[in-house]
């Protein structure tokens, strides 16, 4: 018994050598920047993120500038003359500016809600094999990425057939469905939601659509809100339809009417013998005025993007680590 205890204790003491180098041993080096390296990536990155803010800056600092400064001096970072007068004048017509900032608005609110949904319970379909008629539906939706009707099928079917004509769904039903980013959904949802989760639920008696509402669009905010955040762009940007469908001037939405705005000081810039008879082209700020509506614009998505920072970033570098 004795020489068994010592036995045994002589193999615990080898043991313990054995492991006392591994825990000991140190860590392997994480390869990263010096100190000099990382100065210089913060200095570039700042020189590059100026970059990317300084064409905004600069419109807004002309959108300040007056008309008689920029006529005499030019496009001026630091201007002669400020001047609210761009802004006056877009004031003038404030009531049709807020009614399309109230429209653009709806659209947007409820054409990103309406594509975020259509486009992640058809990826969601897609992407399970239980589905049997996956393959044909993922391949109706990539058909429509490389063909397409053209603009005069889809003009007769909006006009003709759903009577979508001077309606706000004119503007939200032909940006709601998009092959692209239905591809993109689908790869997300076989990356990142694990089979295993959804078949345990299935054997506690979860159906499809509880599955999907209740684990499936928690686990995938980062894709949805990627998705919502191009939408939401694609929407508040789009003006093309409103051009085509809308005729109602209570339903113009923000980037139409201020199409429609610059059109006029451009009418007036090229026939500028009328409108100086007229008297009306001397009080007019065409270039603030121009500069004035990107600022209004863009200032709005601008203020919202922060808020979808984190889920976009989370979204874009899904599927970037190799399983």
């Amino acid at each position: 018994m004795a020489e068994q205890l010592e036995a045994v204790s002589e193999i615990e003491q080898v043991r313990g050598e054995m492991e006392k180098p591994a825990k000991n041993k140190p860590a392997k080096d994480i390869i990263g920047f010096g100190k000099k390296m990382n100065v210089a990536m913060n200095i570039m990155l700042a020189i590059l993120a100026l970059i990317c803010i300084f064409p905004f800056l600069y419109i807004i600092v002309i959108s300040f500038s007056s008309e008689s400064s920029l006529a005499a001096n030019g496009f001026q970072l630091i201007p002669k003359e400020w001047s609210m007068e761009a802004y006056e004048y877009l004031w003038k017509m404030k009531g049709q500016l807020l009614q399309s900032y109230g429209i653009t608005i709806l659209v947007t609110v409820i054409g990103t809600v309406c594509s975020v949904a259509m486009i992640a319970l058809y990826s969601y379909a897609i992407s399970r094999p239980q589905f049997k008629y996956r393959r044909q539906f993922t391949f109706i939706a990539f058909f429509t990425m490389l063909f397409s009707g053209g603009m005069v099928p889809a003009y007769i079917v909006m006009t003709q057939f759903l009577h979508l004509r001077n309606s706000i769904w004119a503007m939200i039903l032909p940006l709601a469905m998009n092959a692209f980013y239905i591809m993109i959904m689908r790869t997300f949802f076989l990356r990142s939601i694990p089979e295993p989760i959804l078949e345990a639920a299935r054997i506690e008696g979860a159906g499809e659509l509880r599955i999907f509402l209740q684990m499936v669009v928690p686990l995938s905010l980062p894709g949805l809100a990627t998705i919502a955040l191009f939408s939401t762009l694609g929407y508040w940007n789009d003006w093309f339809q409103a051009s085509l469908y809308i005729d109602n001037p209570n339903l113009v939405p923000l980037q139409s009417l201020l199409m429609k705005i610059e059109n006029n000081l451009e009418f007036m810039r090229q026939n500028s013998e009328i409108a100086y008879t007229a008297g009306a082209f001397k009080s007019i700020p065409q270039d603030g005025a121009k500069m004035a509506m990107v600022v209004i614009s863009t200032l709005p998505i601008a203020i919202t993007y922060p808020f979808f920072q984190k889920y976009f970033i989370s979204g874009l570098t899904i599927g970037g680590v190799k399983e």
